[in-house]
């Protein structure tokens, strides 16, 4: 039986030098491609947002707080308050617009806009 061979050490970025890949980054547009976020809970530092084309808007008056949105929303950027809809984070907000989707009422209660307008 062959021993495990080691597994070369890689530098990764600490959370409090606030930086990845060696360089520092304002934003998510600076990310490398192919870069990784390697610190565990240093995803909140990097908002992605600004990523997105469309963004959802949020009709409070035909919505029944069922958070089918909330569930769904692979980002966590819906916002509840006492299991009522509160708001998106759009710091992080990707507009995959599966929020929009997934909204069950007839007349969404979630529709997707393009970003800008």
């Amino acid at each position: 039986m062959e021993s495990p061979q080691a597994v070369p050490e890689h530098r990764s970025a600490s959370r409090s030098e606030g930086h990845l890949c060696g360089a520092k980054l304002k934003n998510a547009k600076e990310m490398p491609i192919g870069s990784a976020i390697t610190t565990p809970g240093s995803a909140a530092e990097y908002k992605t947002g600004s990523w997105r084309n469309y963004r959802p808007i949020h009709d409070k008056a035909k919505c029944t707080n069922c958070l089918f949105c909330w569930l769904y929303c692979p980002e966590g950027c819906v916002k509840v308050k006492d299991g009522k809809f509160v708001e998106f984070d759009y710091d992080y907000c990707k507009g995959c617009g599966i929020c929009a989707e997934e909204c069950p009422v007839k007349e969404k209660a979630i529709k997707m806009v393009e970003e800008g307008k």
